[in-house]
Order: C-alpha cells, then structure tokens, then sequence
C-alpha cells in the first residue's frame, strides 16, 4: 500500500499547478498509454526513495459562492478520511481569507500530519508576508512557487519523512477489489456471492484502512475479496461528489491483483467509470468488466453487442478485457464473473519461456517489421519477457527509436493473441542491445 498524499484549498490558489510539478517527473512513464491523462486528479509520485499517490481535490467545486464553502468543507472532510498526509495550499498574494480560516479549524482537530504550502512566494517580500500564516494555527509552513518550483523540494523532504514505508502485505490468495461508481451494485454483487450465510466468511480485520477483505471459499475458489462498497456509507456525500469514488477506488486498486468494475447498464459507460478503469491500468492491474442491472435494460434498443462495442471504444487502445453482463438481482453469471476474474489473475503472473517467445516472436517480426524510416530499416534480434510481478517484454534491435506506437501496438496484439493475456496490461519496450 502506498502512502497517499491529499492536496485541498479553496478555488485558484494553485492546487493542480502543485499537483503537477509533483507528478511530472513520473507523467511520461505513467501516462505512456493514450488516454490515461483522462484521470486528472490522480498520479504517482516519487521523492527520496518513497513512492506515493498525489490526490488533487481541486476542480471538482461547482455551483454559486454558498454552495462553494460547503463544496470545500465536503472535499476537505473526504480528503482528510482517505489520505494519509495533507498539504494544504494557501495564496501568499491573498493573504488569510475567511475560506481559509475556516479550512484550517476543520485541520486543526485531525490527527494526521499537515503541511502548509504558502504558493506564489517568488521573492523576499513575499517570502516576509507569509509569516501571516502562522496564525492558522497549524504550526510550520512552507513557501513555495509551484510555478517555477522553488521551496518544493523542501516541502516533500518533510512530507516524505512524516510516510509509514510501505508494507507489501504477503498473502498467497489472489485480491480481487470490487469497484465502481456508487449505486453500480457493488454491495448487491458482493452479497450476492457471499450469501446471508455468513459463517462461511472470515473477515481479516480492516488491514488496508478501511477497505474491507472478505476471505471467500467456496466452489473451489479461494480468495480475498476487498469490499469498497457500503463503508462508512456518507449521508452527506452528494452522488455529484464523484471524488468519493475515486479516492475509494484508489485506495482498493492499489492493493488488489484485479479490479473487478460494476458498472449501471441503465446508465452505461460513464465518464467516472472510465476514470476508475483507467486507474487499474495505470497501476497494471488486471481488469474484468461486469455490467450489471442487464435485466432492466431495453433490449429492442439496446443489444449486448452494441453495449460491449461501445465500452470497447471508450477503453481503446486497451481493448482485450472480458465483460460480462450479470444481473446480480437474478445472480444471473455471478459465478462467471469470479471464475473470470481467477482466469485474469493467472494471466498475469504467467511466465513465458525466452526459447519459446523468441520461437512465436521473431518469425512475425521478421515477416511483418516495423516501417522503415529514412530508408534505414529496423531489425529485432531477439526478445525476452522482464521478471517483473507484471507482463513486460523487451525486444532488442538496431535502432529503438524508430519503432513507433502504432507497431508496438501490433507486437502486443500478436502477444495477446498467441499468449492470452486477457484482461491484463502489458509494457513493451524496445532496446539497443
């Protein structure tokens, strides 16, 4: 489980800016993949040696000034539940305002470590105005130019020094996270297998914080399942305030083998579903689709295939994941569902022999290579499959740079093809050997 750093503050103090000076440096690696840039309020970061996960709560307020205030306080309060660390961003030109005032007396009663991030400090006389800001309360701050960077790096020292290390939490059984937007049927679908018969569950004490593992035997399958469902089920959060979801979801993908993505069918692919998809790809879990609720869709106008094929576009470039319909009202495929999501989890830790890879492998390449650029051709020499916990392969030619995204897209097709990788990302690189 890696640690998650929270940034909140009101409207236009320069929250995303932060947030994406601290996940620049990791952006070109994570978002290799066309489309991943969708999930804006989510990346990985790195500092030190500590790896974490940086949640911006800005851009999700709407509405007039009234409702802002309360927008805030809903976001603050959200972030302060899932995050472990808080850095809260405060305006030097603007000085203390009510909005502030108001966000620090909320942090003033929690427990968790925050930092003060005093932006737009970008000479001597501003760097004499933020003293203003020790009268929040909150102890230290930290002046910093999210702009140009200065005073970050001081910043993230003392975050990093405050994070548990990460605790890779050793168990034999495969962890399948339920996910989805609220009212998706995640609850339904996990009683739905678990049953009223309780006793045939164990439940492991709430060892990821708050998401659930459900221990679950039966049919000949053995794993854990990790609930984010129906906890801690907020009166006050708005469906609107999809940042509930998404902070929910992260903490559970992070710490699963395969996310397991319920989605409406009466309401189809949205775009909060797309996020958490992306979400589980960007941390290359493995993927199973369930659209659930399929009894109560039009079938004159609405066919399985035409749902599917509009899924399959919106996941594009990253297409080879298994869907199935289920009601869980019916338990119509219940069982399909977890034999589906066992299937992909074994896709992902397989193993391909070099002897056989090159066997299946160099044959297609040298038929069908890479387009030659500049009348200077690209030759594979050999590949090999990386002892990573996630499918990556490595191809080794005479000139990488010329092997554009579309042919990488081919040779992962032709992998997938022949290996059945279904439901599971895989990173191709090509190397100078």
């Amino acid at each position: 489980m890696s640690n998650i750093v929270a940034i909140v503050g009101r409207p236009n103090v320069g929250k995303s800016t932060l947030f994406n000076r601290l996940i620049k440096h990791r952006q070109a690696i994570v978002d290799s993949v066309s489309g991943v840039t969708r999930d804006r309020h989510y990346g990985k970061s790195d500092w030190n040696g500590k790896n974490f996960s940086v949640i911006d709560t800005g851009g999700y307020v709407i509405g007039s000034d009234d409702i802002f205030e309360e927008e805030i306080r809903k976001q603050v309060q959200l972030a302060v539940d899932e995050a472990d660390i808080i850095i809260f961003v405060v305006d030097v030109e603007e000085g203390i305002t009510p909005l502030d005032a108001e966000v620090a007396k909320f942090l003033r009663k929690i427990k968790k470590p925050i930092f003060i991030a005093v932006n737009k400090v970008d000479n001597a006389m501003r760097d004499a105005n933020a003293v203003e800001f020790y009268n929040l309360g909150l102890g230290e701050y930290y002046t910093i130019s999210s702009i140009n960077g200065s005073g970050t790096g001081e910043l993230l020292d003392a975050v990093v020094e405050k994070m548990e290390d990460d605790v890779v939490e050793e168990s034999e059984l495969p962890r399948f996270a339920v996910v989805g937007r609220p009212n998706a049927g995640k609850s339904s679908f996990i009683n739905a297998l678990i049953g009223e018969d309780r006793n045939i569950v164990t439940d492991i004490a709430g060892t990821t914080r708050d998401t659930i593992d459900t221990k679950y035997n039966r049919f000949g399958f053995e794993f854990n399942l990790v609930d984010t469902a129906g906890i801690r089920k907020k009166s006050k959060v708005k469906e609107d305030l999809e940042f509930y979801s998404v902070m929910r979801a992260v903490r559970a993908i992070e710490s699963c083998d395969v996310a397991i993505l319920v989605l409406d069918a009466t309401r189809g692919f949205e775009g909060q579903d797309e996020n958490i998809f992306w979400l589980a790809e960007k941390n290359k879990k493995g993927v199973v689709i369930l659209v659930n609720k399929w009894d109560l869709v039009e079938k004159e106008t609405n066919t399985m295939r035409d749902f599917e094929a509009q899924v399959r576009r919106e996941i594009a470039p990253f297409t080879d994941v298994p869907i199935i319909f289920t009601s869980v009202l019916t338990k119509q495929r219940i069982f399909k569902a977890i034999e589906t999501a066992v299937e992909v989890f074994e896709n992902r830790k397989k193993r391909i022999p070099t002897s056989k890879l090159n066997e299946t492998m160099l044959d297609i390449v040298k038929h069908n290579g890479p387009p030659a650029i500049k009348g200077k051709f690209v030759k594979i020499k050999y590949c090999m499959q990386l002892p990573t916990p996630t499918p990556q392969f490595v191809f080794f030619c005479n000139l990488p740079q010329y092997v554009k995204e579309p042919y990488k897209r081919y040779v992962e097709n032709k992998l997938r093809e022949i290996y059945d990788f279904s439901g599971v990302p895989i990173v191709i690189y090509f190397r100078q050997k």
